[in-house]
């Protein structure tokens, strides 16, 4: 995918926020997502597939639980799919699988410091809380909000029309961060300013990157724009 600026930023001065997304914004972690789905599956007869995690991506942790203990059969209530996949997410981070991505601590500090920022993820909130805790990033957040605490999952605005919400503004008044389809979709539909930074791997569909703001090729790209969105200076760093 070609990556570039796709249209020119919304007006600038009402923006007042951030919000991130986690999983392929901050940390690189889809894969692992997949490889748990995978992992769940296989114990329980169904081969995962590409289409499966197509499925499930963006979605709360109780809409994917629910989906895998179908096509897995129902071999156990949903909630216990989940705290199983979850479980072995939180084994990868203790074993150093899910690192922050070049660029992540920089832009999270640098932009922070100008604005108030919120996390909205579609991971489970203590997969939210350890990746932040354990790589000093808690303090940094003015509110977090995983998906599983919303009526509906990404690709609907809820997770983060309520990131905003808690931060005190409206959609309009935020920009965003996204990787996914799902992800762009829903801070889309919520009406932020989406900055997209297509995961290589997973990479979004054409028409939601068409309704993305900025298209970035880095996470210090996705930085200077913010700062530049928020009117802020851009502060360079080594390797930026």
């Amino acid at each position: 995918m070609t990556v570039s600026q796709v249209t020119e930023p919304r007006s600038t001065d009402r923006l007042r926020a951030v919000v991130f997304d986690m999983d392929g914004v901050l940390v690189e972690s889809e894969h692992l997502w997949e490889r748990m789905w995978s992992r769940y599956s296989a114990r329980h007869g169904h081969e995962w597939s590409s289409a499966d995690t197509a499925t499930v991506q963006g979605m709360s942790s109780p809409e994917w639980s629910a989906y895998l203990a179908r096509v897995c059969g129902e071999p156990e209530p949903a909630s216990e799919v989940e705290r199983a996949v979850v479980d072995d997410m939180i084994a990868a981070m203790d074993a150093g699988e899910i690192q922050l991505l070049d660029g992540a601590r920089e832009m999270v500090t640098q932009v922070s410091a100008v604005a108030p920022i919120a996390l909205a993820s579609s991971a489970a909130r203590r997969l939210i809380d350890a990746v932040l805790d354990r790589n000093g990033l808690a303090d940094h957040f003015a509110a977090t909000v995983s998906s599983a605490e919303v009526p509906r999952g990404k690709p609907s605005p809820d997770v983060y029309a309520e990131a905003a919400a808690r931060l005190g503004r409206t959609g309009a008044e935020c920009a965003a961060v996204e990787d996914s389809s799902n992800g762009i979709r829903a801070a889309h539909a919520a009406g932020m300013s989406v900055v997209a930074i297509p995961n290589p791997e997973y990479p979004p569909k054409p028409d939601a990157v068409e309704s993305a703001t900025v298209v970035a090729d880095s996470l210090s790209h996705v930085r200077r724009t913010l700062l530049s969105m928020l009117s802020a200076p851009v502060i360079e760093s080594e390797g930026a």
